[in-house]
């Protein structure tokens, strides 16, 4: 990324800042979350792109050897275990295809964890 340009302020600026091969893979990320999530709203957070469904659903971002993704469920540990990450980060290395089908898991996952929340949190005002 380059200082001299402002911060990105959508997911299109946010890519765009990248090289091109890595632009490619955040694009499949991107398309896999709004596939499974396409009522999800782009957002930029904490410096990274996210997506925002009864709160903040997931993050991404490109690094040098990665990408990485926000949060790690902890119920996917096993599918997740073959993949680097942080504690709450998953890493896709740019030596590998990028997963769509277990973004799309996670995804899901993120949304079922968001809906049993905003629905605990109705149900508190509500009593």
């Amino acid at each position: 990324m380059n200082s001299a340009n402002p911060k990105p302020t959508t997911m299109d600026e946010f890519i765009a800042q990248f090289p091109e091969e890595i632009r490619e893979r955040l694009e499949r990320v991107r398309w896999a979350i709004r596939k499974q999530a396409p009522k999800a709203e782009e957002a930029i957070s904490y410096g990274m792109a996210a997506f925002k469904w009864n709160g903040n659903l997931i993050f991404f971002s490109a690094f040098k050897d990665h990408i990485g993704i926000y949060p790690r469920p902890k119920s996917l540990e096993k599918e997740l275990a073959k993949y680097d990450g942080g504690k709450g980060t998953v890493q896709f290395p740019h030596s590998r295809p990028i997963p769509i089908a277990l973004i799309r898991k996670i995804v899901k996952l993120r949304m079922e964890e968001n809906l049993t929340k905003a629905e605990a949190k109705k149900k508190k005002k509500s009593a």
